[in-house]
């Protein structure tokens, strides 16, 4: 099932291996790759996976979880990526608390347990440091901001080094609003007044306000009070206009985040992704982040996997060694390097810069 931490695949080894032209290969290992999401501290914390071992997928192949592990990020040239500790719903509002801030500390020991192939960044400045010793950026972040509802002081209590980014939902209603899942089971729709003191309390911590998973009428209530000068995220979504669904953003919406100087990050699920009539290979997701440029401009356009979240990626984008065919099937698409670069990361990296240059 695993293996020790090895070598990096050559560029050639990997492109064959993978099916791709080495100058996918070559390109994304040259740009600077960061996933806005990914779920892979979930599985330390409920089983014995391994991070820092090689896997060949999880117990269901490419199926919800087993997508990333060191060996296999480096192989596949990701640079960075926003780590989730993502919130039990069905907790006590004081435990989740409690929990959180035990996760927060055992995503720490992991990283110190890499032999500094990973690395804490929470500024655009320790990015650069991380990478300049070759190591992967690990940029913690909270899906499910009712983690902190418990806590003293709300947003305000958490550590200052603590997180980059805060989901305002997850899959189910909270006191700070609407979900766009279907588990929220009728009731509020909108952001209320502890959420709105939330996304205000975020702004005040330079915390990124991340409107994956939100309600349509709540993620309107976050735009009228957020911070204009910050930019938004939506960090792992698909795109209503490619495939209508209760996960995915309206152009609207897109728009609405990039004003901000945000950033929209495709999603690699499946079920949020595909058209009947589509593509059933990775060209899935290069639809979405074509229809994310179309609307918003090419500095609107980001990725976020959501690997070991619980998603069924496409076959040939189904774990953290194939970035390479995400690009490959970007040349097939015609984007040049300097869209390619920008989707893969430069854009998300530009946010970042602005709200936490460091």
């Amino acid at each position: 099932m695993t293996a020790g931490l090895d070598a990096i695949a050559d560029d050639r080894t990997l492109a064959d291996r993978l099916g791709v032209s080495v100058e996918a290969v070559q390109l994304t290992r040259a740009a600077e790759v960061v996933d806005m999401h990914v779920d892979t501290f979930i599985l330390p914390r409920i089983s014995r996976y391994d991070v820092l071992a090689r896997h060949r997928g999880g117990p269901f192949g490419r199926r919800f979880v087993g997508h990333v592990d060191v060996p296999r990020l480096r192989d596949g040239g990701l640079d960075g990526a926003m780590w989730s500790i993502t919130t039990n719903p069905f907790r006590p509002a004081r435990s989740r608390w409690r929990v959180f801030l035990r996760n927060l500390e055992r995503l720490r020991t992991l990283i110190a347990r890499s032999a500094g192939l990973l690395g804490e960044a929470r500024t655009l400045r320790e990015y650069r440091e991380i990478r300049a010793r070759g190591a992967h950026a690990c940029l913690p972040a909270i899906q499910g901001l009712n983690a902190v509802a418990a806590a003293p002081d709300g947003v305000a209590s958490i550590p200052d080094d603590a997180i980059v980014r805060a989901t305002v939902v997850h899959l189910t209603n909270s006191v700070y609003g609407g979900t766009s899942s279907p588990l929220r089971l009728g009731g509020e729709t909108g952001l209320t007044a502890a959420g709105r003191d939330a996304v205000r309390a975020l702004n005040a911590r330079r915390i990124f306000v991340d409107l994956a998973h939100i309600h349509e009428r709540a993620f309107w209530d976050v735009v009228a009070v957020h911070d204009r000068t910050q930019p938004l995220l939506a960090t792992h979504t698909g795109v209503a206009g490619v495939r209508p669904h209760w996960r995915n953003l309206t152009d609207a919406q897109i728009r609405a985040i990039a004003d901000t100087g945000g950033v929209v990050g495709i999603i690699f699920s499946e079920e949020f992704l595909r058209r009947p009539d589509g593509p059933q290979d990775g060209a899935m997701i290069i639809e979405h982040v074509a229809h994310v440029i179309g609307v918003a401009g090419e500095d609107a356009a980001g990725i976020g996997s959501d690997f070991d979240g619980m998603i069924t990626p496409p076959r040939d984008v189904a774990s953290a060694d194939a970035y390479p065919r995400l690009v490959q099937h970007m040349l097939d698409a015609g984007f040049d390097e300097r869209r390619i670069r920008k989707v893969l990361g430069q854009n998300f990296l530009r946010a970042l810069g602005t709200l936490r240059p460091g």
